[in-house]
């Protein structure tokens, strides 16, 4: 094999690794790979004709992005949520994206701002034509809170919010029951704390980011608690 040859093949098998990951994680995150199911390395690369590198890489950005575990004597297993989970990741994401609203009320720009503004519009248009669960569905640039995050500038935040714990928030949006959602209250509170960035009010956007996120939270636990109580 030439040096030509050699410098194409490691491109090749990131090129499907990257490809294999982003498949993964959205089959994960609408459950079409269910919570808890274990992973097999060799179907795996089977159904989508890749060696074990390229596979071994995908499942170690997986585990990365919390998406998937090792198991002792058992192996990698997808991530189930349970509702403790649930109610810790909340309480990050409480901390966390407040400061993130804070610091966007700082940096935001007006291109930024324009870009939000559209968003919630089409929104607001869409949400009353479209079973209400999917609002939660929106990610990347068409996620309001994913926006907010990226116009707070500052990398730690966007790492830890965008990446690491982003996909799980996404896998609880596709797979909870509707209990837990609220379409038309999210898109109000969206609203008032896209009012307060835009008016450059660090405190009260983080103060409306956080109440926000602890209803989500609010509702988590009371479906826990309900559900406690029928099974008691």
């Amino acid at each position: 094999m030439d040096q030509a040859t050699d410098l194409i093949q490691p491109e090749k098998d990131n090129t499907k690794s990257e490809h294999l990951t982003d498949y993964l994680i959205e089959a994960i995150v609408q459950g079409e790979i269910a919570p808890g199911s274990k992973i097999s390395e060799p179907n795996l690369a089977r159904q989508f004709q890749v060696s074990r590198g390229p596979l071994r890489e995908a499942l170690m950005r997986l585990e990365g992005l919390g998406l998937i575990e090792r198991i002792p004597h058992v192996g990698a297993r997808v991530i189930a949520l349970s509702y403790e989970k649930l109610i810790e990741l909340y309480a990050v994401r409480e901390a966390l994206e407040g400061m993130a609203a804070r610091l966007a009320a700082r940096y935001i720009t007006s291109a930024e701002l324009m870009r939000l503004e559209a968003l919630l519009d089409k929104h607001a248009r869409h949400l009353h034509h479209i079973e209400g669960a999917s609002y939660f569905h929106q990610h990347g640039d068409f996620d309001f809170h994913y926006c907010i995050i990226k116009a707070s500038r500052n990398q730690q935040l966007i790492r830890l919010l965008c990446d690491e714990l982003y996909h799980l928030l996404r896998m609880f949006r596709y797979q909870s029951p509707r209990a837990h959602s609220q379409p038309e209250e999210a898109l109000g509170e969206h609203q008032f704390i896209l009012k307060a960035i835009r008016e450059r009010d660090e405190e009260l956007a983080e103060m409306l980011m956080r109440r926000h996120i602890a209803g989500s939270r609010k509702l988590i636990e009371a479906h826990m608690l309900s559900e406690q109580g029928e099974q008691a």
